[in-house]
């Protein structure tokens, strides 16, 4: 009997596994946190949930967030107000959709897939912006305003590096970035390479409201910006399933796009037995930790700072960037 599925049923299963992969990996990425930040301040962080090191401590967090009361002020916009958690998280889980973790398994391999990633990348913006407006709360409204207009001022790097990693490969899909890396192009062109990695790494770290660029849902702010009136699972798809989540997106798109992805990452032989999928996840725990290590090592920028760094430093510097990978390709 011939049980060959359709493509839109190979679709189906695949949409399926990452709408599982990613929730179970949002919280191994959280546990990851708590350990790594443990670690680096010399504390041992859980050890009792789930018994081995408190492997399932944010298991037990995310069932206990499950039984808390979901709470909706008086007079807030119950419709905004309920799908906003949804507007930030379902983008995030749409950019996995493209990222390709060997050369034939990705859900979707688009033509562009660069620039699919960029553009559902922004779409969390209204996300927070209906959080913030629909809570009826003035407050959580300006921590929603500051979170948006630190998007803004962050998505430009993050696009200017993509964008001139699309000029290196000649391609706008992702599969080919990857199998354009002969030499990852965080080591090649050099120079340029890393300057553009260390862009898209630090306009990703803000766009995710990651210390040292968290302003807006700052620990010592009065309130945690525009999820102030959220409770229970609302807050957590709102807020830690998606920043856990859009954290381990970016880390594999900055090893994608930069380390070479499921290629080895240098070009040797006897590196290319080992199966691609191996380098991708390998690649992308590294950017996790980086991205993790960085979180906890710098101190919080003040507002202004904040901005003054991406409008007078970030932007420009990427600009000129651009200009020098187009004069490396032209010239070089």
């Amino acid at each position: 009997m011939d049980f060959a599925l359709t493509a839109w049923q190979i679709l189906l299963v695949k949409v399926l596994v990452i709408l599982v992969v990613v929730p179970v990996g949002a919280l191994v990425g959280g546990y990851v946190l708590h350990k790594e930040m443990a670690h680096m301040q010399h504390r041992l962080g859980p050890m009792y949930a789930g018994g081995w090191h408190g492997w399932a401590q944010t298991l037990a967090d995310g069932i206990k967030f499950a039984y808390k009361e979901d709470i909706i002020p008086a007079s807030a916009d119950r419709a905004v107000f309920s799908m906003a958690p949804a507007m930030i998280f379902v983008p995030v889980l749409m950019t996995y959709l493209v990222i390709p973790m060997d050369r034939n398994l990705i859900v979707e391999d688009l033509n562009v897939g660069l620039f699919y990633l960029l553009a559902i990348g922004s779409v969390g913006a209204i996300g927070v912006l209906m959080a913030g407006w629909s809570s009826a709360n003035k407050y959580a409204l300006i921590g929603a305003l500051r979170s948006a207009g630190q998007l803004i001022a962050y998505e430009l790097p993050i696009v200017l590096s993509a964008a001139a990693v699309a000029m290196l490969a000649g391609t706008l899909s992702v599969v080919q970035i990857v199998e354009a890396q002969d030499w990852p192009f965080i080591l090649w062109p050099p120079g340029i390479g890393l300057a553009l990695f260390m862009m898209f790494i630090v306009g990703a770290i803000a766009e995710m409201a990651l210390p040292p660029f968290d302003m807006p849902v700052a620990e010592s702010e009065l309130i945690t910006g525009p999820f102030t009136e959220y409770t229970g699972m609302r807050f957590i798809f709102g807020f830690f399933f998606a920043e856990t989540a859009h954290m381990i997106a970016f880390a594999a798109i900055a090893a994608t796009l930069f380390l070479g992805g499921y290629k080895p990452i240098v070009p040797w032989s006897p590196l290319e037995v080992i199966p691609g999928i191996v380098w991708f996840f390998v690649k992308t725990s590294f950017m996790v930790f980086l991205l993790l290590w960085i979180r906890f090592s710098f101190p919080r920028l003040r507002e202004d700072q904040l901005q003054k760094f991406a409008w007078k430093f970030l932007i420009p510097v990427s600009l000129l960037l651009i200009l020098a990978t187009g004069a490396w390709i032209l010239y070089v």
